[in-house]
């Protein structure tokens, strides 16, 4: 199939999938006598892969291992499971970090009295390297 036929099976986009192939992730693909690239549908399945695992949240290098890993029957599952906890502990902190922002936004933003620009606590909050705002000082939250 052309490769606007494997973008559309695979739901990726026609320059992702050249991307992925520059990149490596794809393998690159055989070329008919006019020179378009043909795919198979393991292609498919790959692109469907690599799609999923971005979807989660996987790094290109994380999706090249779990790759690797899928490829090879050898391994064990306890390695592509490492490699998903290690990822799941990344997302439970950058969570926990999204919710710190969204505390300080939430707080900068209730004191925010919509009056004189001079005297914005959202600005304020922004200009000051520890984060507290002045009705704040010494106090964090």
């Amino acid at each position: 199939m052309k490769i606007s036929d494997a973008a559309a099976a695979s739901g990726c986009h026609l320059e992702t999938i050249r991307y992925y192939e520059r990149v490596g992730l794809m393998p690159s693909p055989m070329r008919t006598g006019s020179g378009y690239r043909a795919y198979a549908p393991a292609d498919v399945e790959r692109l469907r892969f690599i799609s999923r695992g971005r979807e989660l949240g996987f790094s290109l290098e994380e999706i090249r291992s779990l790759l690797r890993l899928n490829d090879d029957p050898q391994l064990s599952c306890g390695d592509v499971d490492v490699l998903a906890r290690a990822h799941l502990t990344d997302i439970h902190q950058r969570i926990d970090a999204l919710s710190r922002m969204a505390e300080e936004l939430e707080r900068v933003t209730a004191q925010c009295s919509g009056g004189e620009r001079v005297k914005c606590t959202i600005l304020e909050a922004l200009r000051r390297a520890d984060g507290a705002s002045t009705e704040n000082k010494g106090s964090k939250t």
